[in-house]
């Protein structure tokens, strides 16, 4: 029986699961990927195995089509975010697909307040103008008092607010299924945050963070019309998926200064195109590599997650007691 993985974290300690994997006698197919494989190359290698460890690549309704004509029975998806996942055209097929929630909220949160103390700070600025030579002395913002719309509340959002309310910093918390009425708060920890309905109050904003899901609703829901409304010198962070953001818009913002900087581990494209505008925006912007997750830690907790979840809907090793129906639950 063999099984593909395709997400670049739990490939980069392959090693480690190897053993896992073999005691329920499986071959791990590696594939060799930096962000995500193309549906073209999908199409090819998914038919050909039992079993599918799902990263960013575009599981569609045709890869899963091939892969029912081959030998595909399962897959996972490793992570929280399913959107590039049709779960209905697996369902269609007959076969199971799940997810591997609340396994890295906190490793996320960590690098979202990294990015907004640093943008805060101008602390990439500065490492860009020391290295070049400069002794550059930027005059950055204090976080005390400062408001962040944060947008998700999920495992990470939830993390990232308690992060943000230890620094003194007021939270609004949106989420995308959620309408607040108004005055509405949510307890975190022993504070409370507010939450409102998007995009509610988001002129008084000084830091946007998405840490959503991406939904077919919520595509370029940071579009022009609301960054112009947003206050002048508004920082944004998103460590959740690029096509949140209208990326030229957001280009366009930062350009006439509407918005002070960005840091973005994620984009539309991935890894980003050398075309992309953002590219010509300098010390204004901070990229990522869509590495929030990847700690040691994480890995290990999310890859061992999959691999017990898709032994136990192929029918081998220990996981395959509990009922793969059961199981289909943890996609949300």
């Amino acid at each position: 029986m063999k099984v593909l993985v395709t997400c670049p974290p739990m490939l980069g300690m392959l090693d480690v699961f190897v053993p896992r994997f073999r005691e329920s006698g499986i071959e791990v197919v590696a594939a060799e990927v930096s962000q995500q494989l193309s549906e073209e190359e999908l199409l090819k290698c998914v038919p050909e195995v039992e079993g599918w460890i799902i990263g960013d690549d575009p599981a569609t309704r045709a890869v899963f089509e091939a892969g029912q004509r081959g030998h595909l029975r399962a897959a996972v998806k490793w992570g929280v975010g399913v959107d590039n996942v049709d779960f209905d055209a697996a369902r269609d097929l007959g076969i199971p697909v799940a997810n591997t929630p609340g396994m890295f909220g906190a490793e996320v949160a960590d690098v979202a307040l990294g990015y907004l103390i640093g943008l805060s700070r101008e602390l990439f600025a500065i490492d860009r103008a020391v290295r070049g030579g400069d002794w550059a002395k930027p005059r950055g913002r204090s976080l005390a008092g400062k408001r962040v719309a944060l947008v998700g509340f999920g495992d990470i959002g939830r993390a990232l607010a308690r992060r943000l309310l230890a620094l003194e910093m007021q939270v609004a918390a949106y989420d995308p299924v959620f309408e607040a009425p108004s005055g509405y708060s949510m307890p975190v920890g022993l504070e409370a945050v507010e939450v409102a309905s998007w995009p509610q109050g988001i002129e008084q904003a000084d830091f946007l963070v998405f840490t959503c899901a991406l939904t077919s609703a919520n595509r370029h829901m940071l579009d022009a019309a609301l960054l112009d409304r947003s206050k002048p010198g508004l920082c944004v962070v998103n460590v959740s998926r690029g096509p949140l953001i209208d990326e030229p818009a957001l280009a366009e913002a930062l350009e006439l200064g509407r918005v002070r900087a960005a840091a973005l581990d994620v984009f539309e494209e991935e890894p980003l195109a050398c075309a992309s505008p953002l590219r010509e925006l300098g010390a204004r912007v901070v990229f990522g590599s869509h590495n929030a997750s990847n700690t040691e830690e994480a890995v290990l907790r999310a890859s061992y997650r999959a691999i017990d979840l898709l032994c136990g809907f192929l029918g081998v090793g220990p996981e395959a007691r509990a009922s793969a129906g059961e199981r289909s639950g943890d996609r949300r």
